[in-house]
């Protein structure tokens, strides 16, 4: 089995990849022509994005996310945090934290896309090496 798809439930799947292209730089992979879905390239694991109004006429009752209470975050990995974070910024990303660094020795900052999903833009995780 593989994680293939995240979806994110949007009102406007173009204006979402657009987003996505100019915040963080992933191409557009596809757009179905009828706009209620497309992809992202993202490398093995896809971000996608579905109308609200298509999950709704699938029996699905999307709900709005909240940058206050979020149920979970996307994290992109960079080596160059701030850039990063200013060109979210820059493609109309909200500020949610400020670059730190973290005892771990790992650099974050939070952004929120405009349809309220969390974004975390960071350096890898350097791991010990095994024995």
């Amino acid at each position: 089995m593989n994680f293939r798809y995240t979806i994110l439930y949007v009102e406007d799947v173009r204006a979402s990849l657009d987003f996505f292209h100019r915040a963080f730089g992933f191409d557009i992979a596809f757009l179905h022509e009828s706009g209620d879905y497309g992809e992202l390239s993202t490398g093995a694991t896809k971000l996608a994005c579905s109308s609200t109004a298509l999950m709704r006429q699938l029996g699905k009752h999307p709900q709005k996310p909240s940058l206050h209470a979020p149920a979970f975050e996307l994290a992109f990995e960079t080596e160059d945090v701030t850039a990063a974070l200013a060109r979210a910024q820059a493609a109309g990303a909200t500020l949610v934290q400020a670059e730190r660094e973290m005892p771990w020795g790992q650099v974050i900052a939070y952004v929120g896309d405009p349809n309220g999903y969390l974004i975390e833009i960071c350096t890898p995780v350097q791991l010990p090496s095994p024995g």
